[in-house]
């Protein structure tokens, strides 16, 4: 009787594929990357997590960051969720090898984007700004390895960069001050590539394209390159939503109704925002 049952497994199969997208961050920096799963894959539902609780990750170690982000894919493996993309550099750094031996479903990863960078730079100086977890974890270390005899890599820690965003202070002067602080020495040293290695600090781009000015520099955002990750897993495993699937978009926090609200505000800001 399997001729019977097949007309059942499409419809099943079609009730998965329009399952959403989960997309994970410690708060309201993987927007970034939101951003660009909502506007390249516009048939697909995303349900956005932000750790607004526990934010940020950065500092935190190991143990306790890989405790947030088990609960955290959990709560959206309960929403139905068919991939989730893990949208926060220092999460991916401590937990990705804990969520790829527990669970199932497909997951992407990020990590800061040490060989476009590498490939691209015409002064061989390359600068990555990133969180300490994410500078101290083995894919960073094992990708800077990599590509240590073409380019020479400088890394900083955006100390404060994270605050500033969660507290909505991108545009001030303060984040500027803090902007040029750690950006300077960088150019200074020849880089003309910026790894932005967390997902928060393209947030912070406008006042990096200040601090840059007339330099031929260029600021590398993974987002785009997660995206085609994000489909290329999609398409593998047979789960893009039907064309006339209509999305539906929601946001989780672990933090209260009043983070959530933010992150919606957020979302609809990042829609039109010019942060590549």
């Amino acid at each position: 009787s399997t001729h019977a049952g097949g007309s059942n497994v499409k419809k099943e199969r079609r009730a998965m594929n329009n399952a959403p997208i989960g997309v994970f961050d410690s708060g309201l920096g993987g927007l970034t990357v939101w951003r660009e799963l909502y506007r390249k894959l516009p048939h697909e539902s995303l349900i956005y997590y932000g750790d607004g609780k526990n934010c940020p990750y950065g500092d935190k170690n190991r143990e306790e960051v890989t405790a947030y982000v088990d609960l955290a894919v959990r709560r959206l493996i309960d929403r139905g969720v068919k991939l989730i993309v893990v949208a926060c550099n220092a999460a991916t750094a401590m937990a990705i090898d804990h969520l790829r031996r527990n669970y199932a479903l497909p997951l992407v990863g990020l990590e800061p984007a040490v060989k476009p960078a590498a490939m691209a730079s015409r002064s061989g100086v390359i600068g990555i700004l990133a969180t300490a977890a994410t500078l101290n974890g083995r894919l960073f270390r094992e990708t800077s390895q990599r590509y240590a005899d073409r380019v020479k890599i400088l890394t900083q820690v955006g100390e404060g960069f994270v605050e500033l965003v969660e507290s909505n202070r991108e545009q001030t002067p303060e984040a500027l001050a803090r902007v040029d602080k750690l950006l300077r020495p960088m150019l200074d040293a020849g880089a003309d590539q910026i790894v932005l290695g967390c997902t928060h600090y393209p947030f912070l781009s406008a006042a990096m394209r200040r601090v840059i000015g007339e330099r031929r520099v260029d600021l590398v955002n993974p987002a785009a390159a997660i995206e085609r990750q994000a489909e290329a897993l999609l398409r593998r495993f047979d789960l893009p939503a039907e064309p006339e699937h209509t999305p539906q978009d929601d946001f989780m926090t672990s933090a209260d109704e009043t983070y959530r609200q933010r992150l919606i505000a957020k979302s609809e800001q990042v829609r039109t925002m010019d942060i590549d």
